[in-house]
């Protein structure tokens, strides 16, 4: 066998990097920002009418539960108004809704049904046709969500403050079948509020996503196929407000048996919009530098760069394993024998999913996934 050679070196050198500058940024954001107070203006009784835009297909079986969930919500109904968009689901969504609305008239609500599936972004867009005047908030949700009985009152109250342009909830999982999605929301939503308290994230949730309808009127929304609650909550942050994740307003999600579908799809969509939407918002005119710019740099590094720093790193290892390195074999081995620590399995399990969303975007553009 031979001694180290100049591709372990090399190899050596990227997984320092690959692993180094993500590890020196979150301890970065923990220890500056996390835990320091909110730079918000708050106002706890700020009660402005609100607009919530739900897109549904294929959610017959929880329809009714999540607009409970809504109805529910610690917030005066008679300033809320629902907006379901359903894309011509064949499973009978839309009658359950209206079957839900005739017991529930204490609410505004507004069934919009599409001619033929087209998928969710042109559902939001859909929508939006629909909210009132009077509407100063609107929110966007999904139907497979469960909100915290005070996330709408907290919510909005970020919102009295003029800055404000966005603001988006912390997301846990109700069951705990799937500790990797655990421990990858957990270090997410550190991440995610740190960054907030900075200025903005990059990186929105779609089961909450409350938008100034003012700022919607002045700049618009990215309307580019694969635009996502991220791209909105980015497109706004470029356009000099602020759009942050809160640590009071909870979402709830159930890890799916299809988690991996999803994972993959916002990983795809991740892609795109890092590839697209800085020069998207400078072409529509709405561009204004600042600080949020040092913010989508490192992130734009992290999900574009980053994961195939450590594919190559890999390889060379692979590479020089075949032709005789000790060092790269017991390298690759430490390496699959930390996949037994659920941190560092989860954090392979996300750069796969962003590899193979980055081959995938190569060659595939899709307006609807399967449900």
């Amino acid at each position: 066998m031979k001694p180290i050679t100049t591709l372990d070196i090399i190899a050596l050198t990227l997984v320092a990097i690959h692993f180094g500058v993500p590890l020196t940024y979150y301890m970065y954001l923990r220890k500056k920002w996390l835990h320091k107070p909110w730079d918000v203006k708050r106002d706890r009784s700020y009660s402005p009418m609100v607009a919530i835009v739900l897109p549904t297909y294929m959610a017959a079986k929880n329809i009714v539960s999540r607009l409970d969930n809504i109805y529910e919500q610690n917030y005066p109904r008679g300033l809320i108004e629902v907006i379901v968009v359903d894309d011509n689901s064949p499973d009978g969504t839309a009658e359950r809704v209206r079957e839900w609305y005739e017991k529930h008239r204490g609410i505004n609500l507004k069934l919009v049904i599409r001619p033929s599936r087209s998928g969710k972004l042109s559902a939001i867009l859909e929508g939006l046709k629909h909210v009132s005047s009077s509407a100063e908030i609107v929110i966007f949700t999904d139907d497979d969500c469960v909100w915290d009985r005070n996330a709408l009152r907290n919510t909005v109250s970020y919102f009295a403050d003029p800055h404000v342009g966005v603001v988006t909830g912390s997301i846990r999982y109700l069951d705990s079948g799937n500790m990797i999605h655990n421990v990858y929301r957990m270090f997410y939503n550190m991440v995610r509020i740190a960054e907030s308290k900075l200025w903005s994230t990059p990186i929105h949730n779609g089961p909450l996503l409350a938008v100034r309808r003012s700022i919607i009127n002045e700049v618009g929304l990215p309307d580019f196929p694969e635009a996502d609650d991220s791209a909105f909550g980015s497109y706004i942050a470029f356009a000099g407000y602020r759009a942050i994740q809160v640590d009071d307003v909870w979402v709830y999600e159930f890890s799916s048996s299809k988690q991996h579908i999803r994972m993959l799809r916002r990983a795809y969509h991740l892609i795109t919009y890092f590839l697209k939407l800085k020069k998207y918002a400078k072409q529509k005119g709405i561009y204004r530098k600042t600080i949020f710019d040092k913010v989508w740099v490192i992130e734009s590094y992290l999900h574009l760069v980053n994961p195939w720093i450590l594919s190559v790193a890999t390889v060379l290892l692979a590479t020089s394993l075949a032709i005789g390195s000790l060092i790269a074999g017991m390298l690759l081995l430490i390496g699959i024998a930390l996949l037994m620590l659920k941190p560092y399995r989860t954090w392979i399990t996300m750069q796969t999913y962003l590899i193979i969303a980055t081959i995938r975007n190569l060659w595939i553009r899709d307006i609807t996934w399967p449900r």
